[in-house]
């Protein structure tokens, strides 16, 4: 498995425990009546489907698809690396901000917010750009042009 496939699913089990816990503590708040930010419910939602599902579904993508062309300009594992970063630091950034956004209202961590979520867009973008290439038939041709049907 690549160096990066490790980071992207590793890093989405975190993402995926962060998110289960602040949902046990959302469902404890309503069952106990603890205090909890408004904004906890998106910061929860966004951090499992974000920072839990679309990194794993990266890392698999990185790790499970052929290796790129010779003549692909699209890869690049270190700019890959780079995306990985900015959206990993984005995403939890996003989360803590999320939550303090719930507690503090200052629009500075409105605009922070929006910030982070501009920072993951782009990594999102590049990330996708960069494995979109992989994503291909290698031996699939070779069966459907011997008359095979999926």
């Amino acid at each position: 498995m690549f160096t990066n496939a490790r980071l992207f699913i590793k890093t989405a089990f975190i993402f995926f425990i962060i998110g289960i816990l602040s949902g046990l503590y959302l469902y404890g708040a309503k069952a106990f009546q603890w205090p909890v930010p408004y904004t906890l419910v998106s910061a929860h939602t966004h951090v499992l489907l974000m920072g839990g599902v679309y990194m794993m579904i990266l890392g698999v993508a990185v790790w499970f698809f052929p290796r790129p062309p010779k003549d692909d300009q699209k890869y690049n594992p270190v700019l890959v690396l780079w995306f990985y970063w900015i959206f990993t630091g984005a995403t939890g950034g996003r989360f803590v901000i999320e939550i303090i956004q719930g507690i503090y209202k200052n629009p500075i961590w409105i605009t922070a917010g929006f910030l982070s979520a501009v920072l993951q867009v782009i990594a999102s973008v590049g990330l996708v750009y960069s494995v979109w290439g992989r994503i291909r038939a290698v031996g699939s041709k070779i069966r459907e042009s011997k008359g095979e049907r999926f």
